[in-house]
């Protein structure tokens, strides 16, 4: 009988990078863009995640930073430059992808600007046809100097809004703080009244990141493409831009796998890893690959086995081994028993990884 053909598709920041290149680049283009980006991405994760507007996706984020971004002058050289000399792996990944790559098909699907992207596939040789991103070309557009001082004056007034707060069972608008509903009405303003109005919203129009919907949409394209079906798809992602492919793949009979996931990956993938280091994706994709997602979901529940055994390489269970206790990783099914321990220890390792500021993303 003819093995099953099954593809891997992951997220990139996160499963493989420790970098948020978004946030980055905000931080290093815009004055206090750290605080500005971590604002806009708690706006992204109201309109996506609770407010649910229409034709709206987690990960749009990255289309409503353009405008600050060219204001404060970056290229599409520097961001491509600065990506790549301050990109950062996960421990291993690098390793993961190649192996995985030698027993199925293997896809990034990714919200990241091409830039980074596109310098992370020449870092670690992964071909680009096998990668997709979030397409812009900052370049293009032009921008007056009152429309740039508008611009700058917008990020000020950003600047001194107070910080979204999102309690966790908030399900609409009005059950957040009074101070958090004004910062996202004033949001909504400038972003869906003032900026469509200027040049730079071309930027909100044209631009369409691949998150949410548009993930979901991708993986379908993928697996399509390779003539497979859902149940031959694992899919690994962090993220609230994850959600979408995550309800996708795991109500099609695939595999979701949550790798050092915030709230919005525990609640909805199927296994959770802790981890320093990505040599456990990799066992995890090798049993997938050969016995399929039950045999991976035993795996989860009872600890992956000390000795192949038959269901993975020697290699990587020596490579496991070497970890030290206290970076040994944790991999477990998640449950509705252990969904609100998971998404406490996950949120708080993911920090520890990536550090404080990306680890509070959404």
């Amino acid at each position: 009988m003819k093995a099953k053909q099954r593809v891997f598709i992951t997220d990139c920041e996160g499963p493989i990078s420790k970098n948020d290149n978004a946030f980055e680049l905000a931080s290093r283009f815009i004055p206090h863009g750290d605080r500005l980006f971590a604002l806009i991405s708690r706006y992204d994760d109201v309109l996506a995640d609770i407010v649910k507007k229409p034709r709206y996706k987690a990960g749009d984020t990255l289309r409503l930073i353009l405008p600050f971004l060219k204001a404060y002058g970056a290229t599409d050289k520097e961001m491509k430059a600065y990506s790549s000399e301050n990109m950062l792996l996960v421990p291993g990944a690098d390793e993961t992808l190649r192996f995985v790559r030698g027993i199925m098909p293997a896809f990034i699907v990714s919200t990241s600007y091409e830039h980074y992207i596109s310098a992370l596939c020449d870092a670690i040789s992964f071909p680009k046809e096998n990668a997709y991103c979030t397409k812009v070309n900052i370049d293009k557009y032009a921008l007056g100097k009152g429309e740039v001082e508008r611009l700058k004056t917008l990020r000020e007034e950003i600047a001194h809004l107070q910080m979204i707060e999102i309690p966790k069972a908030a399900k609409s608008l009005s059950a957040l703080p009074a101070e958090s509903q004004v910062t996202v009405r004033r949001l909504d303003g400038i972003f869906w009244d003032e900026i469509p109005q200027m040049k730079s919203g071309r930027m909100l129009k044209e631009v369409n990141p691949v998150g949410g919907y548009e993930k979901a949409n991708t993986v379908k394209e993928i697996i399509a493409k390779l003539g497979v079906g859902l149940p031959e798809a694992m899919y690994v992602g962090d993220s609230i831009t994850d959600v979408e492919p995550f309800r996708l793949v795991r109500n099609g009979g695939g595999l979701t796998v949550s790798f050092n996931g915030n709230r919005y990956a525990i609640r909805e993938a199927e296994i959770a890893v802790l981890s320093h280091h990505t040599v456990a994706v990799s066992i995890l994709a090798e049993i997938f690959n050969k016995f399929g997602k039950e045999h991976v979901i035993h795996t989860a529940e009872n600890g992956i086995p000390p000795s192949p055994g038959g269901l993975c390489s020697s290699a990587l269970l020596d490579k496991l081994a070497m970890l030290s206790k206290e970076k040994a990783p944790l991999v477990e099914k998640i449950t509705p028993h252990n969904m609100e321990r998971l998404t406490q220890e996950s949120s708080a390792f993911r920090k520890t990884v990536r550090g404080e500021a990306i680890g509070k993303l959404g």
